[in-house]
């Protein structure tokens, strides 16, 4: 139940005020004075201020309640405040509203208006309360995990990216083949380096190849190594990648890009842990535990014949899914203070032009994007002018996390109408809940 203090000294303006609000579900308590006021603060959770601006019989100024105002707002920043005002104190009270307070109701109040007022801002109270002791959950839960497994120092906090990051510290001890989808630029390397950081073979080699970086021609010999002749160039003997990465981890990258040759020797590899050099008969046993990672879509490529479908449920025994960076908003701004520079802030105006934006080149894009805007930027700050984030680009839409009508009635049903239940489920106090109800006309019975 929300908590409001009255620190008024008329008694008559504390008792209408604590008949109205007990009539909607509110907790009044008052205050004759600033000095009780304050006190009241320091040992009870108040969720909204409601100050008079005098208190002394022969005052008609307003400074007592500028001097309160003050002094709440020093001692509780966030802690919203409505003043309660004569018509002779207007001027000192839009005064106050430009210093931090949130409104002002001039003496006699329209009850209506008044509960619009407390309703909306308890509201606002309640969902940046529960905002901060989520956020505060999630640090923990990040620490926690940080604590546990080498992350590579990974710079995350969106929880997707927690969820998922969660999941390969999980499966790194285990020496089933990993496979990582995502797009070009979201992170996908990062992911296979602390499933290796993270694994019983982690002392050993950590092997990379991109496999839509080569010649098709070459990607066998890259893989698996090739004899003296063996192919036009080939001078001398070379070992392959499986052999470099022998008590390791390989990691290959594009791996949608293999030919269907290769695709059959690399299948034999994980089934046997045996291959041939190209140009050799003789037999060679490695022991590699392979992560793979693409951001084709290799069942598609299947149903063409591109893919080996024997060779994907292979790769697939575990799939990773890292979300383009659009769908983890919450890693942008870390993102981007982590690729500044040190010497250049990032200024109000970037700040939302970053979260605006859609990112289709994902965490590869951003990292230029701050590289270069640090560069070129001539003030002491990066604004948004100096991202030079193109126009035709997508916009990530900023979603509401208020729920609608429909929200309500499917949650309730759900809930067997138990408001509760149905206020968890949505992330509301039951207040909160009840409040949206009488706002969409939910009966609350």
């Amino acid at each position: 139940m929300p908590i409001i203090l009255v620190i008024d000294d008329n008694r008559a303006v504390s008792t209408a005020l604590e008949v109205l609000f007990s009539l909607h579900d509110i907790t009044t308590l008052h205050a004759e004075s600033p000095e009780a006021g304050l006190a009241t603060l320091r040992q009870e959770p108040v969720d909204l201020v409601i100050q008079d601006m005098n208190f002394s019989a022969d005052t008609t100024s307003g400074a007592e309640g500028e001097a309160l105002f003050a002094e709440i707002r020093a001692q509780h920043p966030d802690l919203p405040v409505i003043l309660l005002t004569a018509w002779t104190h207007l001027e000192a009270a839009v005064n106050l509203i430009r210093a931090g307070a949130v409104d002002y109701i001039a003496k006699p109040w329209d009850d209506r208006k008044l509960l619009a007022t407390v309703n909306n801002l308890v509201e606002l109270s309640e969902a940046r309360s529960e905002l901060d002791r989520r956020r505060s959950r999630e640090r923990q839960s990040r620490g926690q995990l940080a604590a546990r497994y080498d992350l590579r120092g990974l710079v995350f906090e969106d929880p997707a990216s927690e969820r998922m990051i969660a999941l390969a510290c999980q499966v790194a001890r285990s020496d089933l083949p990993v496979l990582i989808t995502g797009p070009n630029g979201s992170g996908k390397e990062k992911i296979a380096e602390i499933i290796q950081a993270n694994s019983s073979v982690k002392a050993g080699p950590f092997v990379t190849l991109n496999c839509g970086a080569l010649p098709s021609e070459l990607i066998e010999a890259e893989l698996f190594g090739a004899e003296a002749g063996a192919y036009t160039g080939a001078n001398k003997a070379r070992e392959g990648k499986f052999e470099a990465a022998d008590g390791g981890t390989l990691f290959l990258d594009e791996i949608g890009n293999l030919p269907l040759a290769g695709q059959m020797k690399l299948l034999r590899v994980l089934e046997t842990g045996r291959f041939e050099r190209l140009g050799s008969n003789r037999e060679r046993r490695v022991t590699v535990r392979v992560i793979s990672a693409t951001n084709a879509d290799l069942p598609a490529m299947i149903r063409e014949g591109t893919f080996r479908e024997d060779l994907y449920y292979r790769l697939n025994a575990i799939e990773l899914n890292l979300p383009p960076l659009a769908e983890r908003p919450g890693d942008i701004l870390p993102l981007a203070e982590h690729f500044r520079p040190a010497d250049k802030p990032i200024g109000e105006s970037a700040r939302a032009a970053l979260v605006r934006h859609g990112w289709p080149g994902n965490v590869r894009e951003l990292r230029n994007v701050m590289q270069r805007a640090g560069l070129l930027a001539q003030g002491a700050r990066i604004e948004a002018a100096d991202l030079n984030l193109p126009r035709s680009a997508p916009v990530r839409s900023v979603p509401s996390d208020e729920p609608d009508k429909a929200a309500l009635e499917n949650a309730l049903s759900r809930a067997g109408g138990v408001i509760a239940q149905a206020a968890a489920e949505l992330g509301l106090s039951r207040q909160a809940l009840y409040r949206r109800m009488d706002r969409y006309g939910i009966p609350r019975e």
